[in-house]
């Protein structure tokens, strides 16, 4: 290739005649390339019209969150219930074994249900709502926009004095909280064991008032958090409330523990 040459001759250059032939040639050869086209084209379409199965296959993109949010929060809370409604066929079949190794596997995985945090628990507590500022002050304020909205760490802040102020049973929306529970930030919601939670965030502890309550007036995360709901042009929302008794729910999510082995 020689430098500053041009790869693509100009119509003058290129006016000698086709060689003998080449007009016929051309207009036969792309017959069978069209009909192999075709075909695929059919096969495809085959194809797509039996996994749709009478669906879309490109569904619409969700444009608002909050639709969102509650569509996957619906299909967890159905899929919850599925499992709940086989967990409960599954002790029923096991109880009604006549068995005496099975009765005693099955007494003691009953008398782990209470501190597993699959019963109920009730007694006096206390309730911690965090929510994001009101819309007028986001719209307003020349703050970083991170301030003016509730983030993990805050929750995760409130529900960790809980337990350090001996808290018996925590709840975040009236899911209970057990050992596998993980609290993910995701966008603008929170998830909790996968299913996702829009503001504003409702923290439940059943346990000592007073050890409670001191546990969150020393925390330091939460003197911060505090002090800036007390700002004008940050404004997030904290509200605490005592009640003599109040009850938080038994966790019903998947109990099978999942986990990875050394293959040998």
């Amino acid at each position: 290739m020689t430098a500053g040459s041009d790869l693509r001759p100009s119509a003058e250059e290129d006016a000698s005649p086709p060689p003998a032939g080449a007009e016929e040639r051309g207009s036969s050869s792309w017959r069978p390339a069209a009909l192999v086209a075709f075909g695929m084209c059919g096969i495809l379409f085959v194809l797509s019209a039996v996994n749709s199965d009478g669906e879309d296959l490109r569904p619409g993109r969700y444009t608002d969150l909050a639709s969102l949010v509650s569509t996957e929060s619906n299909q967890v809370t159905r899929l919850k219930a599925q499992v709940t409604t086989l967990s409960a066929e599954v002790d029923q079949l096991a109880e009604a074994v006549n068995d005496k190794r099975v009765t005693r596997l099955q007494n003691k995985a009953d008398s782990l249900r209470v501190p597993a945090g699959l019963e109920p628990v009730s007694g006096p507590g206390i309730t911690v709502t965090l929510s994001d500022a009101p819309e007028d002050v986001i719209n307003a304020t020349t703050r970083n926009l991170n301030l003016l909205v509730v983030h993990q760490q805050d929750i995760q802040a409130v529900v960790n004095a809980m337990w350090r102020g001996g808290a018996v049973a925590v709840a975040v929306q009236g899911q209970r909280l057990v050992t596998t529970t993980g609290i993910k930030c995701e966008g603008n919601a929170v998830q909790l064991d996968g299913q996702p939670y829009a503001q504003p965030y409702v923290i439940t502890a059943v346990g000592d008032q007073v050890a409670l309550l001191r546990a969150i007036e020393e925390d330091r995360d939460l003197q911060t958090y505090r002090e800036q709901a007390k700002l004008p042009d940050i404004a997030v929302g904290w509200n605490l409330e005592s009640h003599a008794d109040i009850t938080v729910p038994g966790y019903t999510g998947v109990t099978t523990m999942s986990y990875a082995t050394v293959k040998r």
